[in-house]
Parts: structure tokens; sequence; C-alpha cells
């Protein structure tokens, strides 16, 4: 049975346009793909790890291709088993709000947690970084309340640039975004914004099979 792991980093929930968009894209995807189980990551309910000075300083040994000490192995393997439950999925949803330009604080701390050498990417100095999170197909959602598609609001997008950047890092190649701007303009303006994301996340929905 394949698996799609959704990840949502908003804490207003029922009030939350980018969960809203999410919903609507795993109806669909539910419908067209019954034997698929999917996986619900609550970022604000869950005890993430904390990044300790055990787990930097293996981390460091990993990159110098050091052994880690007994205490360096436990807080290791506790950080390889969250990612190995991440990468053990065959499809991703992202839903996130703009927080300050960029992304809600508990994302970042989930970023910082899968972003790890020998486990999500390689390097070498031959060939640089590599990205070892391949050949699987991730949808993003993206909701802001302002609108950032001008050629003045483009540069203030921390989010989207930054969150596709980090995806990409790690091997991520097939990434479809679906972005939810003016959540705090006029209703109107609002109302056809979500229509529009709603319509982009039923057909990408229906085409993952």
């Amino acid at each position: 049975m394949s698996t799609l792991l959704y990840i949502e980093s908003s804490p207003r929930k029922e009030r939350s346009t980018s969960i809203k968009i999410a919903q609507e894209f795993l109806e669909v995807f539910r419908a067209h793909n019954t034997d698929c189980n999917i996986t619900t990551l609550d970022l604000w309910s869950m005890n993430l790890p904390e990044f300790t000075d055990e787990r930097i300083n293996a981390k460091y040994k990993v990159l110098h291709g050091k052994e880690h000490s007994p205490q360096e192995k436990e807080a290791w393997d506790e950080v390889s088993h969250f990612v190995d439950g991440f990468k053990a999925a065959d499809y991703y949803l992202f839903s996130l709000p703009m927080w300050n330009f960029s992304i809600p604080y508990k994302l970042k701390h989930f970023i910082d947690i899968i972003t790890q050498p020998g486990l999500t990417f390689s390097y070498s100095p031959e060939t640089g970084y590599q990205g070892l999170v391949t050949g699987k197909p991730c949808t993003v959602i993206y909701s802001r309340g302002g609108e950032y598609a001008s050629e003045q609001t483009a540069p203030l997008d921390y989010q989207k640039t930054y969150f596709e950047f980090l995806l990409s890092f790690i091997g991520f190649t097939n990434i479809q975004s679906i972005i939810l701007d003016g959540t705090l303009g006029a209703p109107e303006v609002k109302e056809t914004n979500i229509a529009s994301a709603m319509a982009q996340a039923k057909t990408i929905a229906q085409s993952m099979r």
C-alpha cells in the first residue's frame, strides 16, 4: 500500500485557508487513490526532537566521517528514526501560511530535523550536494495575506522561494505549487482566489495516481 504524508503547519485549524485547500486536495486524492494510506503530521501537536548539543556534534561527525560517541549515537538515532518515517512516504503534501514573509517556526523546526547529511542529502568535493529524497511527487499549498506576484512585491516572498529551495536541496524535483494570495484583501478577492486554489488542488489531486 502506498502512503501520502500530509504535513500541516498552521495552528488555526478550521480558520486556516491553507488547511481548507489541503482538505479539498485530500478528499479528491482519497477518492482516486482508495488503496493509499494518508498520514497527517500536525506540527503543532507533535513533540519534535530538539536539536541538542549532542545532535549537532553527531551531525558534524557524519559530515567528517567520524565515529559517534554512545551519547551522540543515541541522539542521532532518534533523528534518523524521525527522518526514516518522513522518507517512507510515496506522496507528499504540505500546507503552510506565510508568517513574517517566510514560514511558521514549527515548520522551520521540522526542516531543521529532516535536512541531515547521510539521511536526506549527501556531499562530496567532486559532485557537491546531492538530494537523497528522489522520485516522489510533492504538492505545496502556500497561503499569504498579501499579493506577491508583482515586480515590487515578489522579492518579499521568502516563503515559497525558501521552502522550494529546501525541498529541491533534499532531492524533490516533482514539486507542484498552489498559491493562495490576498487572504487579507477584500472579501470578493479572497473568495475568488480561494475558488481558484480549490480548483487547482482538485486538478493536481486527480492527476496523482
